[in-house]
């Protein structure tokens, strides 16, 4: 019999709690339920907080069948908030906006990662943030992305920004910016520009085209995420990975003490620790007061 949950005056079916989603760890879905409820879900639903979500499902586990949706998956709530949100050639979509516990719930429980994109849902294109997905071809790992993270760290401060770390949840390194306001193709062309700057001045460790040729032993500068279309690894979730790792932010201490790949893999039965620790090491991508004005083009 499928367990009935109530979360916040709403009623929850909750599936297949024994069944182990990381043979590796043998975490069940149960586990990870549990982790998205109790553990993280004060952080990461500010970042989740008016921002439609993409889901990447995994319902049998990373080993099974992996799909990818924007559309809010059939029997969706009606209490669960949907957004319309621009697609291509002008057409609307509408997509999943998880605001509550109870929407976190339910969402963990159709065994998803989460994909948010660089703006809200009542002001789509227009970003609040900017991202640099640093993804490391073999055999780069973490470390050589945490020597570009630090290129990274010094360029945009010398334009006034603030910049803020986590891992990917996979191989590499997500930086995120806050920003004032800011149309993501803006963004994109001054994110473009950094990562064409970071491949000039580190020609043997950076490459900012996505040509797989160029990237062995390189870390790839990827600006592509600011596009307005794109969406990254929301912080702290999971992802479908062989064991249970989370889209973690990590510490400037970290980043520059990194001398190996495991140092920077983190797993949901540490974020508790790490939570209690650190606090949200990204908060400040949700304090107006840590964003600031993207220069202006040359």
């Amino acid at each position: 019999m499928t367990p009935i949950t109530e979360v916040e005056g709403r009623r929850l079916a909750l599936s297949n709690l024994d069944k182990v989603l990381y043979p590796a760890t043998g975490t069940t879905k149960g586990e990870v339920i549990h982790y998205y409820a109790v553990t993280a879900a004060g952080a990461l639903l500010a970042h989740l907080h008016n921002r439609p979500v993409s889901f990447l499902r995994y319902p049998d586990g990373p080993d099974g069948q992996l799909f990818f949706t924007k559309n809010p998956p059939p029997g969706t709530p009606s209490w669960v908030r949907i957004a319309e949100v621009p697609r291509h050639a002008a057409q609307q979509g509408r997509q999943v906006v998880v605001q509550d516990l109870a929407s976190l719930m339910w969402a963990a429980n159709l065994v998803v990662e989460f994909h948010t994109p660089q703006w809200h849902a009542d002001a789509p294109g227009i970003a609040d943030r900017m991202v640099f997905d640093l993804d490391p071809g073999a055999p780069a790992t973490v470390v050589e992305c945490c020597q570009v993270a630090l290129w990274l760290r010094e360029r945009l401060a010398a334009d006034g920004l603030l910049a803020y770390g986590k891992t990917s949840g996979s191989k590499g390194l997500h930086l995120l910016v806050p920003l004032e306001p800011t149309s993501a193709d803006r963004v994109s062309a001054y994110a473009k520009r950094l990562a064409t700057e970071a491949e000039q001045d580190l020609p043997d460790l950076v490459v900012h085209r996505m040509t797989r040729a160029l990237r062995p032993g390189k870390v790839f500068v990827d600006f592509s995420q600011n596009a307005a279309a794109k969406t990254t690894a929301t912080p702290y979730t999971l992802r479908a990975r062989a064991e249970p790792t989370v889209s973690a932010p990590v510490a400037w201490a970290e980043i520059e003490d990194c001398r190996t790949a495991a140092e920077l893999v983190f797993l949901a039965a540490q974020m508790a620790g790490r939570l209690e620790r650190y606090g949200d090491l990204l908060g400040p991508l949700i304090n107006p007061n840590r964003a600031r004005p993207l220069p202006a083009a040359p």
